[in-house]
């Protein structure tokens, strides 16, 4: 395939994909809670890359492979997901849990100091430092503003704390061990361990209703097909041929673009605040982005 199918095309393809998960997140969760619903995505994702595993003859890893990829799914599938769909449940608007989320380059920099041993230049300090200030000044917004998108506790913030650090650390283990690995059958293992922690919380924390709506069966179609399916394989190819500080890169465009979805789908405002919050937080993300950590010899 030409070079710009894989320089743009892909990149653009998975930033538009992932943004769309805390769309369907926020047309899901008013009919099932986050652990319940998780579950069932996880379940009824299985069934297709089950098909795809046999039908293209998949590699299988051996139990230490195997206990890395489930590690690997705990965090980028359980930790992140659970964070993610808890605080959308728990009243946090979509575009801002993005927006959190969208740090990810900043936290994953800083892990991969300290595993992959990748340098971090100053401009990358920089960044990391006005992606906490922009984040702030959104935040300082939205928890001020009750008639605008401040109907949640300062606790949510916790859960979508908790799904940056899954993903980044997810991020940055898969590359650490996880690069020799199938994708279908690595991604399969993946999501056995994420169900089986989401079952753990759906029958623990819930009640398991269900409330099998046509916007609810759509919004888990979308789940299961464009963003367990598509979106992981996409992300999971991606850092196979990157380093994890540039295939993190690719988050920092995500909450502009869920920002505006969110906007059109539900009316989601951000005031002056929000917007240079906003608008300096993805500025960070960037300079860490251009910083270009390096590798140093081992």
């Amino acid at each position: 395939m030409p070079p710009i199918y894989y320089s743009f095309f892909v990149p653009a393809l998975f930033v538009w994909l992932w943004s769309t998960g805390f769309i369907g997140a926020k047309y899901g969760l008013p009919y099932a809670e986050p652990f319940t619903l998780l579950l069932i995505r996880m379940l009824l994702t299985l069934v297709p890359l089950a098909i795809l595993a046999v039908a293209m003859k998949s590699r299988w890893p051996g139990w230490r492979g195997a206990g890395h990829l489930a590690i690997t799914g705990l965090l980028v599938q359980g930790t992140y997901l659970g964070g993610v769909f808890y605080a959308i449940d728990q009243g946090m608007p979509s575009g801002l849990v993005s927006l959190i989320v969208g740090l990810q380059p900043l936290v994953t920099a800083l892990a991969a100091v300290l595993i992959l041993r990748e340098s971090v230049a100053g401009r990358q300090w920089l960044g990391l430092v006005m992606g906490l200030a922009g984040v702030a000044l959104v935040l300082a917004e939205k928890l001020g503003s009750g008639a605008n998108g401040g109907s949640f506790s300062p606790v949510t913030i916790l859960w979508a704390g908790l799904s940056l650090i899954g993903i980044s650390l997810g991020t940055v283990y898969q590359k650490r061990f996880g690069t020799g690995v199938d994708l279908i059958s690595g991604t399969m293992i993946q999501y056995t361990a994420a169900a089986a922690f989401f079952a753990i919380g759906a029958f623990t924390l819930e009640t398991r209703h269900i409330e099998w709506t046509v916007q609810f069966s759509l919004a888990l179609g979308w789940l299961v097909f464009g963003l367990s399916v598509s979106a992981i394989l996409i992300l999971m190819w991606l850092i196979r041929r990157g380093a994890a500080s540039q295939v993190a890169s690719l988050f920092y465009l995500v909450p502009p673009v869920t920002a505006l979805e969110a906007f059109i789908l539900f009316n989601e405002r951000l005031g002056p605040l929000a917007i240079a919050g906003g608008v300096v937080a993805v500025a960070g993300v960037a300079l860490v982005v251009t910083g270009g950590p390096r590798p140093l010899n081992r």
